[in-house]
């Protein structure tokens, strides 16, 4: 079958190697890649992120460094990029894999929903200040708009969210544009792993970074004029490493805290994903310990067997 006739997605929780199977997909087929990972569109933010560069061995990605570190990006912007990479690669004739754990943007571009800019409201800010981070997490899942529960750990990612929430219920209006059109061909696997691998993989992943210098990192974004408040909302390593560097935490404290925090993010990752399932998108799972030959040949032949369904839903 012609492969550029199918939009494949690999997505999962972090740890599971997720880049290195949509690497060997892509060389198998001729793809590229379209990052679905909302730190890693950040100019030097590399280790922390895990862009691992180098894995891609040649294979064109996408919407990788496309941002200063210090900047706020959104879903709006995603989607907008998304849109002109996704039409240039298949106007240039060629498969298209995105890849990446950030499950709002996975479900909203697979869904085909469109979203409006939303503004900043001081109003709804100025009584949102002062909460915590449990307390505003407790109001945002009282709301019913497509949000992303996973990637939010600060309370500045937690008050955005809200903000946003609370502009589509004040704009009815613009339900039929947030309405999802799903994209008939997109083909869904996720990399799958085992409680306790995925556990371990997370702590010897995070050591590694740590030894590969990310302290040294956080460092040298702030003496490049970087605020440590836009690090911290960053969340996960960026915010517990510059805790650290800034004092507020002992080196040992950002280690225990931030490994916890990255196993809650995974929990809070497969939960998006289980939800995904829920909502209505088919996740076809495969596992993380399968070699890459094989991986890439069960996609194939997933995506084979359903190029003969009549309505070609994935």
């Amino acid at each position: 079958m012609d492969y550029r006739d199918v939009f494949f997605v690999v997505t999962g929780p972090t740890a599971t190697g997720k880049t290195s199977r949509a690497v060997h997909l892509a060389k198998a087929i001729g793809g590229e890649i379209i990052s679905a990972d909302s730190r890693q569109i950040y100019c030097g933010m590399d280790i922390g992120t895990g862009k691992d560069l180098a894995e891609y061995d040649g294979v064109p990605y996408h919407l990788i460094d496309i941002r200063p570190a210090g900047y706020r990006y959104s879903l709006y912007e995603f989607l907008e990029d998304f849109e002109r990479v996704y039409d240039d690669i298949r106007g240039r004739g060629k498969p298209v894999i995105m890849c990446g754990g950030t499950g709002m943007y996975v479900e909203t571009v697979v869904k085909g929903i469109k979203l409006p800019p939303v503004p900043r409201d001081e109003a709804l800010r100025a009584e949102l200040a002062g909460k915590s981070l449990e307390e505003l997490t407790a109001l945002l899942k009282t709301m019913k708009t497509l949000r992303n529960n996973s990637d939010i750990d600060t309370v500045q990612r937690a008050t955005r969210a809200i903000e946003i929430c609370r502009y589509y219920e004040q704009h009815p209006e613009l339900k039929a544009l947030t309405e999802p059109h799903p994209m008939k061909n997109a083909l869904v696997i996720g990399v799958e792993v085992d409680r306790d691998t995925r556990r371990e993989r997370i702590s010897r992943r995070l050591r590694a970074r740590l030894d590969e210098g990310m302290v040294d990192e956080v460092r040298r974004l702030i003496n490049e004029g970087i605020d440590p408040e836009d690090l911290i909302y960053y969340g996960l390593e960026y915010k517990f490493v510059t805790q650290y560097v800034i004092g507020q935490l002992s080196e040992e404290e950002m280690f225990r805290q931030l490994e916890i925090a990255i196993h809650q993010f995974a929990k809070r990752q497969m939960t998006w994903f289980r939800g995904m399932e829920k909502r209505g998108t088919p996740i076809h799972w495969l596992s993380c310990t399968l070699p890459p030959d094989d991986f890439t040949a069960r996609v194939l032949a997933i995506a084979n067997a359903r190029s003969d369904n009549k309505d070609n839903q994935y």
